[in-house]
């Protein structure tokens, strides 16, 4: 017969948009905060969330709902992987400190309560281009981008099995 177990402690990593500011103010600081669809998690991913996380003492992962997904245009069949499947996945990482989805197309309000020290984006963003950066800006937060070491990217990954 299967036994239950509690659920695994990283299930705790995962917070409530409502609940995002009080988890944020216990962390460490810096917090660092970088957002994304993060569907198939690949090498690309788990560097780049290390590379971030290695930038301040907590690291805040911001995940697209699967709503916003679809208005980013990645396509009809995405994402592969639900919101919460891909919340599970992002806080079982040692990098990650703390999960939270988001429902817009730009975590703004993500920003606005979480007051990163420093919010990182991947190496295909211009700071300039990111209305975040802004916010972060404003009360003296630091905008870094980090240069991919992987050229990988759930997109790829779906095309080549596709092709198959």
């Amino acid at each position: 017969m299967s036994q239950h177990l509690p659920p695994p402690p990283f299930e705790k990593k995962i917070v409530s948009f409502e609940k995002l500011e009080e988890f944020v103010r216990k962390l460490p600081h810096p917090v660092v905060l970088t957002n994304g669809v993060f569907d198939i998690l690949h090498r690309g991913h788990v560097t780049y969330l290390a590379q971030a996380a290695s930038l301040g003492a907590s690291l805040v992962v911001a995940v697209n709902s699967d709503e916003s997904v679809r208005m980013l245009g990645k396509g009809p069949d995405r994402p592969i992987n639900s919101e919460n499947d891909r919340a599970a996945v992002l806080a079982a990482l040692e990098s990650t400190a703390c999960v939270v989805i988001f429902k817009d197309k730009v975590p703004l309000e993500v920003v606005k309560k979480v007051r990163p020290d420093i919010y990182v984006k991947g190496g295909d963003y211009e700071i300039s281009q990111l209305p975040e950066a802004e916010i972060v800006h404003s009360y003296g937060g630091k905008v870094v981008t980090v240069a991919f070491d992987y050229d990988r990217s759930t997109t790829k990954l779906l095309n080549k099995v596709r092709s198959k």
